[in-house]
């Protein structure tokens, strides 16, 4: 089985922080031959990762909420007025 099928499994199957950080740990040498720059950054932030396992969520809907508003910017090259910037962000989201 591939590593990042390992990965996929055991986010998706274990249910505790303490249970995943050690798992993460497990992957984190079998795979620092294969994705060396990336396991730094993930032991860097490996207890941060972890509390994905509290609450099973992930930051991604925020993200998608915020390069939203930027394109919005980009697309109007700066607004003259802060209540139109306004009302075109909250018509974005209706």
């Amino acid at each position: 089985m591939s590593l990042k099928r390992i990965l996929e499994k055991f986010m998706k199957q274990l249910k505790t922080q303490r249970d995943g950080k050690n798992k993460f740990k497990e992957w984190l040498c079998k795979a620092q031959s294969i994705y060396g720059d990336a396991v730094k950054t993930i032991r860097n932030h490996l207890n941060t990762i972890c509390n994905y396992f509290l609450s099973r969520t992930t930051n991604g809907v925020m993200e998608g909420i915020n390069n939203r508003l930027k394109l919005i910017k980009r697309q109007a090259y700066g607004f003259i007025n802060f209540e139109n910037m306004r009302i075109r962000f909250l018509y974005c989201f209706t």
